[in-house]
């Protein structure tokens, strides 16, 4: 393993006591009280934690723009779809096995069948990294944030749902499971270009870059992205 690689994972690793999937249920001692969620969903299912990552992320910004004075725009649309019969883009069809935030419609859509393949395969750490991601972009859309990239664009979206997971569980609203912080890597590594040609249209960062970012946020929160 190349030297920065290592430290991007011990990095990553020291910074992430990173808690997916569980709304919290009951406080870790009697003296503390459980906080109520604002999300009616469950995890432990597929179709649960994809509902409760949505719910609990929005919550996240709508906190967020509140203490900035501001309001929270929520997305009109949260489209599940399964290969071809995905939702268009303005001009744009959209493809099997991704996710994306569509600014014409202000939504989100997912290949559900792609999405469900990676959480069988690497567990509920994918729904916690891919949902909180494309939110991302729908918050920079409300900021206006330009970018000269399309890489710049895509690590601050990782890094925004870096900050929204560590909010989560500074909140109270999910908790940590064993192999998480594995999880969690393994999807951000997955996720990453197989090349840093940063340049290009569609780049999204190196697998190391994606890491960092989703750190970053983690622990520094959104002002850091």
């Amino acid at each position: 393993m190349a030297p920065r690689k290592l430290l991007v994972l011990l990095l990553v690793t020291t910074l992430l006591a990173a808690s997916c999937g569980r709304v919290v249920e009951s406080p870790s001692a009697p003296a503390r009280r459980t906080p109520v969620s604002p999300c009616d969903e469950r995890g432990d299912t597929f179709a649960g934690d994809v509902k409760l990552a949505r719910c609990l992320t929005e919550w996240f910004w709508e906190q967020r723009f509140q203490q900035a004075g501001e309001t929270y725009r929520p997305i009109t649309r949260f489209v599940a779809y399964h290969g071809e019969d995905g939702p268009d883009c303005g001009d744009q069809k959209s493809v099997p096995d991704n996710a994306f935030y569509c600014p014409y419609g202000h939504f989100v859509a997912f290949d559900a069948t792609w999405l469900q393949q990676m959480y069988d395969r690497m567990g509920d750490g994918s729904v916690y990294v891919v949902i909180p991601h494309e939110l991302g972009h729908a918050v920079q859309a409300q900021l206006g944030t330009r970018f000269r990239y399309n890489a710049e664009r895509e690590l601050q979206a990782d890094c925004y749902a870096g900050a929204t997971l560590s909010g989560l569980i500074r909140a109270g609203m999910i908790q940590e499971e064993s192999g998480d912080e594995s999880e969690l890597l393994t999807n951000l590594e997955a996720a990453g270009d197989p090349t840093d040609a940063w340049w290009a249209p569609d780049a999204h960062g190196t697998p190391e870059e994606r890491q960092t970012s989703f750190a970053q946020g983690f622990n520094e929160g959104p002002s850091a992205c």
